[in-house]
């Protein structure tokens, strides 16, 4: 059956979701990426553009992880109610009998129990429509689906959406080995930015691991778009996908593309970790911009210039050690090495920051994961201003 063209007229509503803390930033990409309507949610943003700009948000934005198009609201009480709702819909104009589809649920509300449930009323509303019509029924691939369905269901209000992006935005497609304890490109990019970076300092890691945050910064940097090297996104599967528009849209991101003004620069101890970081960055295409050195990071020094740090020490959960001696050896490391700089890390533990020895001017409550962190910001004065700092 072909598919059929459901190319929209103008603006429609999407939501781009996020980590928790990350809301406020992500609003700010979509403000700058040229959005409109856009109200802050709880770990999403929700806002209006055409065709174009989902394209182009699904390309660009760094700190979203999934965008979804609600394409339907209405009330619900039972189970019977919601097969009905759904049975109702045309799928033919998503969807093809070929096609395969998933769909994933969320539930909060007195009138149901189980999302799974909700769920399985869904994918059984769309096949039984499919067999009535064709006498045949679309598969059901959880992995790899041409449509992926969400079902959210919030008191007696359903919201039927359809996800542009397939796999989470996170995965930049550039990453082919991890540390033991590896950060989400996502959160990774939001950090950066809520640290506030002018792209003109010199950006430091001083525990890079396999990288995340040096190609991150690059590209933030150097302007380039986040899922750039991303294969595929689930828009291309839609009825209405218009490839010469997204190769437009593709083509005139990558114009805006930039040089770095200033240096990236990672330091790590083990050399294995080097290694699979060095792998990274050159599977991003990204090693003009970084460079890389094993080096223990307490034994590094500021480089000439504007100095601006980020980075992720181990927090004891996955990573085991002496968290309160590493992070005593953090602050001596930022006061008699970084004077002048301005230094930002993620941590969850909190005990451990007492050992640092010096004053945060901000904290700022992350989660990764389900793991409640704090992304901690120390202004490394220099001259008499040193005095300033005393222990937390």
């Amino acid at each position: 059956m072909p598919k059929k063209n459901n190319q929209d007229n103008g603006n429609f509503e999407m939501i781009a979701k996020t980590y928790h803390g990350l809301e406020d930033v992500l609003a700010k990409e979509l403000l700058q990426l040229g959005a409109q309507d856009i109200k802050t949610l709880r770990r999403a943003v929700k806002f209006k553009g055409d065709l174009g700009f989902m394209y182009k948000a699904n390309l660009s934005l760094r700190t979203a992880v999934r965008i979804i198009k609600p394409i339907k609201n209405f009330k619900v009480r039972n189970e019977d109610q919601l097969y009905r709702e759904l049975r109702n819909i045309d799928w033919e104009h998503y969807m093809s009998i070929d096609d395969k589809f998933a769909v994933d649920s969320f539930v909060n509300s007195p009138h149901f129990n189980h999302s799974l449930y909700v769920a399985l009323k869904t994918k059984d509303a769309i096949v039984d429509q499919f067999r009535d019509k064709c006498g045949m029924r679309p598969d059901v691939d959880l992995d790899h689906p041409n449509l992926r369905i969400n079902v959210h269901i919030t008191d007696e209000t359903c919201t039927l959406s359809i996800d542009s992006s397939g796999k989470s935005l996170h995965k930049r497609g550039y990453r082919l080995e991890t540390n033991e304890a590896p950060i989400s490109e996502a959160l990774a990019a939001g950090l950066i930015l809520l640290s506030g970076w002018d792209k003109k300092s010199h950006f430091v890691d001083g525990m890079c691991g396999s990288g995340t945050f040096l190609v991150e910064a690059a590209m933030i940097g150097a302007n380039i778009p986040a899922n750039i090297n991303r294969e595929h996104f689930a828009f291309q599967d839609w009825p209405d996908y218009d490839e010469e528009l997204w190769h437009l849209i593709r083509s005139s991101q990558l114009k805006r593309a930039q040089d770095c003004y200033g240096r990236v620069i990672g330091y790590d101890l083990n050399p294995d970790t080097v290694a699979s970081a060095k792998l990274n960055i050159a599977n991003s295409g990204l090693e003009d911009y970084i460079e890389i050195h094993c080096e223990n990071f307490f034994e590094t020094k500021k480089p000439e210039g504007p100095t601006h740090l980020v980075f992720n020490p181990p927090y004891g959960v996955r990573i085991q050690g002496d968290i309160p001696e590493m992070y005593k050896s953090i602050g001596d490391t930022l006061k008699k090495n970084y004077s002048g700089a301005e230094a930002w890390f993620l941590t969850s533990h909190m005990d451990g920051l007492k050992h640092v020895g010096l004053r945060a001017s901000r904290k700022i409550e992350i989660y990764q994961a389900k793991l409640e962190c704090r992304f901690v910001k120390y202004e490394m004065y220099q001259g008499s201003k040193k005095m300033k700092y005393k222990q937390v």
